[in-house]
């Protein structure tokens, strides 16, 4: 497929607050699925659910003994949540956000895929069925989400639907939208940007409500999908850590991103062979967990569901899900 053109803009990004811990991953259980690209999971009712490549929506047990296709969408499955009214909600870059019922396999579409919704991404979603989700970039499609990176427009967003079905931007000018988070009592909300290396907080209720708040600043890895745990904590996705090239190339004249754009595939930014997983309190942005290590058979970790005890992970690129305890 023809690679789009960019436009880049020059931009300063800020300076990594800290350096991943070093080999602080707990003993990791991978288990092998049947299709490639994990890219988010969830843990509900006892099993693991998460979407591959090629549009199934899997259902496995927590032991990975079991897998079932319930769904397939015929798009791109990313981010999966629990809804209200017992069906799955999927962000689908390929048709937009959908519900997906559990035995059936039967969707029906929300927010369509279309010009006002190009890549949509992750969602939480409230008790009341409001679900919030992102549109990554309007400038791209899900395949060259490098594009944007390098690119650095900041055409995200985040955006709100209504149990009524009345869409609504929450906030936009995002570099690249990608994992949402509800607090446990809803009075706010966490959104990533991966290409700013930054969690923001919208707050949602009381005297703040509608205030941007930075959560989390100059991380030292590209925060993919979030989640709030059972812990209370917000979990993030590390996909890789930060490429000190693609920084410095950042900060000069953007015919040089241009260039880097155009190098064939096995000569472009390639992200670090990790499997990294860190959470932070929401109320203050302090990292309180931070597992970060190396294995020959899972790497990019996109997707991060912690549940009593256990943290599960999705893969952008593996044909896996992992699992660890925590310490």
């Amino acid at each position: 497929m023809r690679r789009p053109t960019i436009d880049p803009v020059v931009w300063q990004p800020a300076k990594p607050a800290g350096r991943p811990a070093k080999n602080t991953l707990p003993p990791l259980t991978v288990v092998q699925v049947n299709g490639r690209g994990t890219e988010d999971v969830l843990v509900d009712h006892g099993h693991v659910f998460t979407g591959v490549e090629d549009g199934r929506i899997l259902r496995l047990t927590e032991d990975g003994r079991r897998l079932d296709t319930i769904a397939d969408t015929g798009g791109r499955p990313l981010g999966i949540e629990s809804h209200p009214d017992g069906r799955l909600l999927v962000c689908d870059a390929g048709r937009g956000l959908l519900l997906v019922e559990r035995v059936s396999g039967d969707i029906e579409v929300l927010v369509e895929r279309g010009p006002d919704l190009r890549v949509c991404n992750n969602a939480a979603v409230a008790a009341d069925g409001t679900v919030y989700f992102t549109d990554s970039t309007s400038r791209f499609d899900l395949e060259h989400w490098k594009a944007d990176l390098l690119e650095h427009r900041g055409t995200g967003r985040l955006l709100r639907r209504d149990p009524g079905g009345a869409v609504e931007t929450v906030a936009e000018g995002l570099h690249f939208a990608n994992g949402v988070a509800l607090a446990p009592d809803e009075s706010y909300v966490v959104v990533a940007q991966t290409g700013a290396y930054q969690l923001d907080k919208i707050v949602l209720t009381g005297e703040r409500q509608g205030r941007t708040e930075v959560l989390a600043a100059g991380l030292p890895g590209f925060p993919d999908n979030i989640a709030t745990g059972s812990d209370g904590l917000i979990w993030i996705a590390m996909a890789s850590p930060r490429v000190a090239a693609l920084d410095i190339t950042s900060r000069l004249h953007p015919a040089i991103r241009k260039a880097v754009w155009a190098l064939p595939e096995p000569l472009q930014v390639k992200e670090k062979r990790v499997v990294w997983a860190r959470a932070v309190d929401g109320a203050t942005g302090r990292t309180v967990h931070d597992f970060h290590g190396t294995r020959p058979d899972f790497h990019m970790v996109t997707g991060v569901r912690e549940a009593g005890g256990t943290v599960y992970l999705g893969s952008l690129n593996e044909r896996a899900i992992a699992h660890f305890k925590l310490p």
